[in-house]
């Protein structure tokens, strides 16, 4: 009874979705801007000639659409969340399926199929190129306001591997296990570049996301990616540009001493 005391309306509706949409628009859903203003279709041909040469199986699940995907990837970067978490979002929250082109009856991507298309796409040396031509559309449709940036930095946690001691060592040492290169099934299994580290008393394992935002838009202009061991001060380098420093740059503690103030000058 406790709980019925504060529903206002025990009936679904036929049009609720869409009354919950416009409420969003009322509070400026800043994933409207990012839907209605880029053409996304211009990445398909990129996207589908990264893919081409993937195996064709025999019967099986029928493929995501490349451009949802992709979607899905600028998602993970503007709200900066890890494959597990971009999962569980898209199924609770309207504006990421609205971006999506997603309904309720529609089926989500699971995490391991987000990993996968981000892998590919990263072997096959395009994911870089992809989002510098995004950064391109933001620029064009005037969405990165150039009035300030932020960065920051989190981790992307992969599953750990169970190697021996001998076979981390070698890892450790830039070198692949003899026995793996043997078996190229067991190979494509392996992590290779992940890697362990400790913040604030906790143990991670796998990689560590770069970013600078447009502090106005909260828009990625820039990331990079790096196993986690790397810390958040060592890519401040590679995410600023000359012009950035004219216009302002917010960073939390992660972000100090002699050698950042001396990029930063």
């Amino acid at each position: 009874m406790s709980q019925l005391k504060y529903k206002t309306n025990t009936d679904r509706g036929f049009f609720d979705e869409s009354f919950r949409l416009e409420k969003l628009n009322s509070k400026q859903d800043p994933l409207i801007k990012l839907k209605e203003r880029i053409n996304f279709e211009v990445f398909r041909p990129e996207l589908e000639a990264a893919f081409q040469k993937e195996k064709k199986g025999i019967g099986g699940a029928r493929p995501y659409d490349y451009v949802l995907m992709f979607k899905i990837l600028i998602l993970q970067r503007y709200y900066n969340i890890s494959d597990d978490s971009t999962e569980f979002a898209i199924m609770d929250r309207f504006s990421f399926m609205r971006f999506l082109g997603l309904s309720l009856a529609d089926k989500v991507s699971n995490s391991k199929t987000i990993w996968h298309f981000r892998e590919q796409l990263v072997k096959g040396n395009v994911i870089v190129k992809l989002f510098n031509r995004f950064n391109e559309e933001l620029q064009k449709n005037n969405l990165i306001a150039n009035e300030g940036k932020i960065v920051d930095a989190s981790f992307e946690e992969v599953p750990i591997q169970r190697n021996t001691r001998e076979e981390n060592k070698q890892i450790k040492d830039g070198k692949i296990p003899e026995q793996w290169k043997a078996s190229p099934n067991k190979l494509e299994q392996k992590d290779v570049d992940a890697r362990w580290t400790k913040k604030n008393g906790k143990s991670y394992y796998g990689y560590k996301d770069h970013i600078k935002i447009d502090s106005k838009s909260k828009l990625i202009d820039t990331y990079t990616v790096t196993d986690a061991s790397v810390h958040d001060s060592q890519e401040m380098e590679n995410l600023l540009e000359e012009k950035d420093k004219e216009q302002g740059l917010h960073a939390d503690s992660a972000y100090s001493g002699e050698k950042i103030k001396e990029i930063v000058e």
